[in-house]
C-alpha cells in the first residue's frame, strides 16, 4: 500500500457531514471523498446537497458522495436525520458536526432570541446527533482504528473575540468544551472526538467581509500569516484527524487560523470595512 494512503487514506470509510453543501463543510466533504470515503452530505436544502454530491463525484476522487436533506435545527429533524443515516448504513466511521449558524448585532441591541436558536443548533444539536449515532460509530470502531467525531468550533470559541456575534462565540466555546467531555466519555468505545478552531475562511457566514476586496485585504493585514484560510488547510487537517495518522489523537481543539491564537492582543477577526 502507498505510504501516504496508509496514513491519510480513507478507503472503505463511511462518513456523514452536516452542513456539507457550503463553506468549510463542503471543504471537509471534498477532502473525505478525495481520500476515499463514502460521504453522506446533509443540510436543510437537500437539493443543494445532491448537487454538491454530483459535483464531488465528478472530481473522480477515490471515494463517493451522496446528498440529502437533514435538518439539525429541531429535535424532530435530528431524529429524521438519524433515521436517514441508519437507512443508508449500519455503521459510521466518521461524523462531522459542521452545521451551525451565527447571529450578529451590536452589544446594545443583541436580542434574547439570538441565544436559544444559536445554542440549540451549534451545541445541543451537535451533542444530540453524536449521541444518537454513537451505536453506528461504535460498530465501526476498533482498538487500532477508532471511529472519529469531528466538530466545528472556532477561534472565537477559544479567545474573548465576539465581533458582535456574542451567542456564536459562546456557542463555539461550548463546542470546544463538549468536544473534550465527549472525548473522555467515548474513549472506551474507541471513538475519538476532536474539533477544528478555524480563523477566517471564505464562506456564506463570513461573506459580509470576505466577499469584499477591501475586507480580504484588511483580514490579511491583521493575520500573522497574512491570508485567509483555504481549502487545502482544511483538507490536510481533515485527512490527519480522520486517517490512520490521527488514531491516537482525541480531545484536541486544532487551531487552523494563521496564527491568530498566538497573537498577544487579537482584537477583531473581521475589521469594519
Amino acid at each position: 500500500m502507498n505510504y501516504l494512503n496508509s496514513i491519510f487514506g480513507l478507503e472503505g470509510k463511511i462518513a456523514l457531514v452536516t452542513g456539507g453543501a457550503t463553506g468549510i463543510g463542503r471543504m471537509i466533504a471534498n477532502a473525505l471523498v478525495m481520500g476515499g470515503a463514502r460521504v453522506m452530505i446533509a443540510s436543510r436544502k437537500g437539493e443543494d446537497c445532491a448537487k454538491v454530491a454530483d459535483e464531488l463525484n465528478g472530481l473522480e476522487g477515490q471515494g463517493s458522495a451522496e446528498g440529502f436533506a437533514g435538518d439539525v435545527s429541531t429535535e424532530e429533524g435530528l431524529g429524521a436525520l438519524t433515521k436517514a443515516v441508519k437507512s443508508r448504513s449500519d455503521k459510521l466511521d466518521i461524523l462531522v458536526n459542521n452545521a451551525g449558524i451565527s447571529w450578529g448585532a451590536p452589544y446594545e441591541d443583541f436580542p434574547y432570541s439570538a441565544w436559544e436558536k444559536v445554542m440549540n443548533i451549534n451545541v445541543a444539536a451537535m451533542f444530540t446527533l453524536t449521541r444518537d449515532l454513537t451505536p453506528l460509530l461504535a460498530k465501526a470502531a476498533s482498538h487500532e482504528d477508532p471511529a472519529r467525531v469531528l466538530n466545528l468550533g472556532s477561534v472565537m470559541g477559544s479567545y474573548p473575540l465576539a465581533d458582535g456575534a456574542y451567542s456564536y462565540a459562546v456557542s463555539k466555546a461550548g463546542v470546544h468544551h463538549m468536544t473534550k467531555i465527549l472525548a473522555k466519555d467515548l474513549a472506551a468505545k474507541r471513538i475519538t472526538v476532536n474539533a477544528f478552531a478555524p480563523g477566517p475562511f471564505p464562506s456564506k457566514m463570513t461573506a459580509f467581509v470576505t466577499a469584499k476586496e477591501e475586507g480580504v485585504r484588511a483580514i490579511n493585514e491583521g493575520n500573522p500569516l497574512g491570508r485567509l484560510g483555504c481549502e487545502d488547510d482544511i483538507a490536510g487537517a481533515t485527512l490527519f484527524l480522520c486517517g490512520k495518522g490521527g488514531a491516537y489523537t482525541t480531545g484536541a481543539i486544532l487551531p487552523i487560523d494563521g496564527g491568530i491564537s498566538v497573537m498577544t492582543h487579537p482584537d477583531a477577526l473581521f475589521p469594519d470595512v
